[in-house]
C-alpha cells in the first residue's frame, strides 16, 4: 500500500500568511554565514540542514488521504480541500474509478468534493462508502444553488456515484483489500477505517477524542487497532488547549502516543493539525510527543507528523 497525504489540517483550510512567509525568510537570514554561500555545495548543505518548519510547510489543506493498493486501485479517505489538490496534481486511475471512504460529514471533510473536477466526467465511476444512511442527501444538499451555479450542482455529477452503506465492525473486501470500521467519539460520530493487504495494516482515525475505554484491552472491539503498521490519528491539541475544548471531538498528542503504544502500533502519524498552529508550533508538538515517548513506560512506536505531499510505503 502507498499512502499520500493531500490534506492534513483540521477544521478549515489554513494557507500560509505573508507574515509566516516573512518569518521563515527572516529565520533563514539569521542562520546564514558567508561560508554557507561560498559554493553550490555549501548552499545545498545549508538548505538541507534547515529545520523542517523553515524549509517546508505542514500544508494548509483539510483532510484528504490517498491510498493506492498493489493492484493500483485508488482509495480516497475523506474529501476535504486536499481533494482538489489531488484532482489537479495527483495520479489519476486509468480506468477513472475511485473508492471514497468517509469518516463523517463535517464541513472540513466534504468541502473539496464539489471541486473534484473528475466528477464532471461522465466516464468517472465513484464507489462511495460510509456508515451514514443519509450520505447521498447530504452531498445533494451541499452542492445546490445558491452555493454553486446550476451546472455545478448535484444533478450534474450524481450519476457518477454509487453509494454503499457499511456497518461498524463488519469487515468487507474492496479489490482484495480487507476494510473495517470503528466508531470514535466525536460530535455527530466519526468512524475510523482499517485497510489490510498482504499482512500489512493501515488505519485512518481522524476526528477522534480518545476516552479511557479506548485503551481497555478487555474490550474486544478495541483490537481494531492492534498491531497496525501505520496509524494516522487525530492529534489536534496540546494539553493546555484541550482543557478548554473538552468534548469537541479531538485528541491530545500525548494521549495519541499512549494509545499507539497500548495497541502496539509501529508508526504513528499525528494528523488533523490545529488551524491556528504555525508550522513551527506543529513541529514543536512533534518534538514534545517524542520527548513524552522517551519517558513513558510503554515504548516502541515511531512518531511522525502527517505532512501535505508526504508519501508512505507500507
Amino acid at each position: 500500500m502507498n499512502i499520500h497525504f493531500w490534506g492534513v489540517r483540521g477544521s478549515l483550510p489554513t494557507p500560509l500568511t505573508p507574515d509566516q512567509v516573512q518569518a521563515k525568510i527572516a529565520a533563514v537570514v539569521e542562520r546564514i554565514t558567508p561560508k554557507d554561500i561560498e559554493s553550490e555545495d555549501s548552499r545545498t548543505r545549508f538548505i538541507a540542514n534547515l529545520p523542517p518548519w523553515i524549509f517546508g510547510t505542514i500544508g494548509g489543506n483539510t483532510a484528504c488521504v490517498e491510498l493506492r493498493t498493489k493492484k493500483n486501485t485508488t482509495f480516497l479517505l475523506d474529501c476535504g480541500s486536499g481533494l482538489r489538490e489531488y484532482s489537479v496534481n495527483g495520479k489519476q486511475p486509468e480506468d477513472g474509478h475511485y473508492s471514497i471512504f468517509m469518516s463523517h460529514f463535517h464541513w472540513d471533510h466534504i468541502q473539496g468534493l464539489p471541486f473534484f473536477g473528475q466528477t464532471f466526467n461522465p466516464k468517472t465511476k465513484i464507489d462511495f462508502y460510509s456508515t451514514f444512511p443519509a450520505a447521498e442527501r447530504i452531498l445533494e444538499e451541499q452542492s445546490r444553488r445558491p452555493y454553486f451555479p446550476k451546472n455545478g450542482c448535484w444533478p450534474s455529477v450524481k450519476n457518477q456515484f454509487t453509494f454503499h452503506l457499511i456497518k461498524e465492525g463488519e469487515p468487507f473486501e474492496v479489490d482484495g483489500v480487507l476494510v473495517n470500521t470503528k466508531k470514535m467519539k466525536h460530535p455527530g460520530n466519526s468512524y475510523a477505517f482499517s485497510f489490510e493487504e498482504d499482512g500489512k495494516k493501515f488505519i485512518y482515525a481522524t476526528d477522534a477524542e480518545l476516552e479511557q475505554g479506548d485503551y481497555d484491552r478487555s474490550i474486544k472491539k478495541n483490537f481494531f487497532f492492534e498491531n497496525a503498521d501505520v496509524l494516522v490519528l487525530d492529534s489536534q491539541y496540546t494539553g493546555e488547549e484541550a482543557l478548554v475544548k473538552a468534548n469537541w471531538g479531538h485528541n491530545i498528542f500525548c494521549y495519541a502516543v499512549d494509545f499507539a503504544n497500548t495497541w502496539h502500533v509501529k508508526n504513528l502519524y499525528l494528523f488533523h493539525h490545529e488551524p491556528t498552529y504555525s508550522d513551527k508550533k506543529i513541529h514543536s508538538v512533534l518534538q514534545a510527543a517524542r520527548w513524552y515517548e522517551d519517558y513513558t513506560a510503554l515504548k516502541g512506536v515511531k512518531i511522525n507528523l502527517a505532512v501535505e505531499g508526504q508519501e508512505i510505503e507500507i
